[in-house]
């Protein structure tokens, strides 16, 4: 959805649009590291086990690292851990910069209060209430966890089509379907999509039908007849 998207202004004056991940792929992310982390300690306890009391110990410790300090490191090292890497994800900074080993640790030691009172039941209604799908331990530490950019073949706006609008446009809407003409072949299709749709009422119609129809009445805008 677009309103997911948090826009940050960089002190250079460049506007950032970071895609903020929701509830749902985070979840998903999370499982996946829940496995990794799993199959690891199962593959350390057949190995520590014969070591006898001794190897408990040592089991313990290993756990205590697995559990508390995967994600931290690997958070601060790449920006993501192998569940998150799987889904796409990436842990930011809130102005969209790497987060740093602070960031990274206080995000995660905050997990307990997220974590409460079971199955994540606090992080998953803070996140269901904040506009960009943060858990508490994100709203403290200051961070964000995005989707990251899919490369995709941009299609170029056709030219050879131009319709006039069925109503009289302002001059702000007509600089609208402008913009639109000149940055909906840098987006996906779908993203295309979502945007015509919400001219719907101009275009009388949905899917790649809206994205045809909106190019038309920009190229009508600009002359293009």
């Amino acid at each position: 959805m677009l309103d997911t998207y948090r826009e940050v202004v960089t002190p250079e004056g460049v506007a950032l649009r970071l895609p903020a991940a929701g509830p749902v792929p985070r979840a998903l992310a999370w499982v996946i590291d829940l496995a990794i982390r799993g199959a690891l300690m199962l593959s350390a306890s057949a190995v520590l086990g014969l070591l006898g009391r001794g190897g408990m110990g040592l089991f313990a410790v290993l756990l205590f690292v697995v559990v508390w300090f995967y994600p931290v490191v690997c958070e601060a090292a790449w920006g993501q851990t192998l569940g998150k890497r799987v889904l796409r994800l990436r842990v930011v900074a809130a102005n969209g910069a790497p987060i740093g080993w602070l960031a990274s640790f206080v995000r995660n030691l905050l997990r307990v209060v997220d974590m409460l009172p079971f199955g994540y039941a606090c992080g998953l209604v803070a996140s269901l209430a904040d506009p960009w799908g943060r858990r508490l331990g994100d709203m403290v530490a200051g961070t964000l966890v995005v989707h990251e950019p899919r490369d995709h073949e941009p299609r170029a706006a056709p030219v050879n089509l131009a319709t006039a609008p069925s109503v009289m446009l302002l001059p702000y809407e007509q600089a609208a379907l402008i913009a639109f003409a000149e940055r909906a072949p840098r987006l996906t299709e779908a993203r295309q999509i979502e945007l015509a749709e919400l001219a719907q009422p101009l275009v009388e119609a949905r899917g790649p039908l809206a994205v045809e129809r909106l190019y038309g009445i920009a190229n009508w805008l600009l002359g293009r007849r």
